[in-house]
């Protein structure tokens, strides 16, 4: 059997919503990203000790310190991602992948495609995002 694609899994009928092949997919993809992001931590870490030499310039100083301070925050939204993916890789394995966690609703392949951590289907992922912007 061929491996399944975004265009073969978008083709598939909806009784077939988290089918094994589907849920093998998204694992799959799941599974790659997590390995990307480890990767980068890795690669940053590296950079960030090699740039620790002294630098005399001020200037130059202030340079690399936003530099390291920009790459942190990068590595903290990754962090923060990295934790999505493994619930996402927790849901699959419990059976719960694919499903919104407010309503149960199925959240969609092309939501998943776009975000294979997506935890709420769109309208509830609105109504999340409404709620934080009001109570912070």
């Amino acid at each position: 059997m061929k491996p399944l694609t975004e265009a073969r899994l978008l083709a598939m009928p909806e009784a077939d919503y988290m089918s094994a092949s589907q849920v093998d997919f998204f694992r799959g993809r799941l599974k790659l990203q997590r390995e990307e992001l480890l990767a980068n931590v890795t690669e940053s870490v590296g950079q960030l000790r090699g740039d620790s030499d002294a630098v005399a310039d001020p200037a130059d100083r202030a340079t690399l310190e936003e530099e390291h301070a920009l790459e942190m925050r990068v590595r903290d939204r990754e962090r923060k991602l990295l934790r999505k993916i493994e619930a996402a890789l927790a849901r699959i394995e419990d059976g719960s992948f694919g499903f919104c966690l407010e309503t149960g609703e199925p959240i969609g392949l092309p939501r998943l495609l776009a975000r294979p951590h997506a935890e709420f289907g769109i309208e509830a992922q609105e109504r999340h995002e409404k709620r934080e912007r009001v109570h912070g």
